[in-house]
């Protein structure tokens, strides 16, 4: 699992949080889906966020949304747990991202508005990220939203994928439910995950992007999909 998301990560550049917790949580619960998936993300995302032109100056930019992600996710870790509703509100995430990759319409937020709407989008998503492990949602179609150059979306989606994993996994130990043992696999799961990313980047060299976005966001419905209905059965 950790293969085969390391190397949607590789290909397309984001994704192995979403694919790890996704399809783990078809075989376990949710919550040790996303303990699991902690350091992977982590790891993988350290590239992402410090290579690019502007580090310093996107962690100013976008302080108060990374603020507002610890907030969120601290508030709503107590509703990690391993029931259908749980279940259910992971595949719809799942879901929903992946119907807006396919279908959405790229819209533009003006600069003077992210003073007031990065803090909101920043407290949703770690709402989510702290009751369902999984953190795309809202805070990547934003991203994608402001008017940046290419290298600076990059860069400013690897900061969000690296501090949302940090703000979760903090939030996670902070209940006594990470153990040094959760840990130890967590850190194993790197090894996998990087040999797929690695796989991913060559593949990605060879056919266009956009094609491996479309199966992508098009996998995401599928799983996020089945998670929900097998979870409201």
């Amino acid at each position: 699992m950790f293969v085969f998301a390391g190397f949607f990560k590789g290909a397309v550049g984001i994704g192995l949080p979403t694919v790890v917790v996704g399809l783990m949580s078809i075989v376990i619960p949710p919550s040790q889906a996303a303990q699991l998936m902690v350091i992977p993300a982590l790891a993988t995302n350290i590239w992402q966020m410090a290579a690019g032109p502007a580090l310093f100056a996107l962690v100013r930019r976008f302080a108060w949304m990374i603020v507002a992600v610890f907030v969120g996710t601290f508030a709503t870790i107590r509703f990690m747990t391993d029931s259908a509703a749980t279940t259910a509100a992971l595949g719809a995430v799942l879901a929903a991202y992946g119907a807006y990759g396919l279908w959405g319409r790229r819209f533009q937020v003006k600069r003077e508005a992210e003073r007031w709407l990065g803090p909101l989008i920043g407290l949703l998503t770690g709402m989510l990220c702290g009751a369902t492990g999984v953190f795309v949602i809202p805070t990547v179609p934003y991203l994608t939203s402001l008017r940046m150059e290419s290298e600076e979306l990059v860069q400013a989606i690897g900061i969000h994928a690296f501090v949302c994993p940090l703000a979760l996994g903090l939030a996670i130990a902070s209940r006594g439910q990470y153990p040094g043992s959760v840990a130890g696999a967590s850190f194993l799961a790197l090894i996998p995950a990087l040999a797929g990313m690695w796989v991913g980047m060559r593949v990605r060299r060879r056919l266009p992007a956009a094609t491996f976005m479309r199966w992508f966001f098009a996998a995401l419905i599928a799983l996020g999909g089945y998670t929900m209905l097998r979870a409201l059965k």
